[in-house]
């Protein structure tokens, strides 16, 4: 897990899967790690408009599941991994 962290400090987004190529480990196994860190309140998951300091809760273009231009990155979240925030 120590290597899962090392990752998550640097603040870059990943996918499930980079992450397992990167420790040389399953997809299953990485889920597993993100899940028991969520838990223990070692890590936080955060959205794109967190990290980029947006707050969607005032900003009031955001409606029905559909985001707004500052919420959502050029070309949407299709393929952009997921960012955890290290608490600890």
């Amino acid at each position: 897990m120590q290597k899962l962290l090392e990752l998550l400090k640097d603040g870059k987004s990943r996918t499930i899967e980079m992450l397992a190529a990167e420790m040389s480990v399953s997809t299953d196994q990485v889920k597993r790690d993100l899940e028991y860190l969520e838990r223990m309140g070692v890590i936080r998951k955060t959205g794109y408009n967190q990290a980029n300091g947006h707050d969607c809760s005032t900003c009031g273009g955001c409606t029905d599941g559909q985001k707004c231009k500052s919420c959502a990155p050029e070309g949407g979240f299709k393929n952009m991994g997921n960012m955890w925030e290290v608490l600890l």
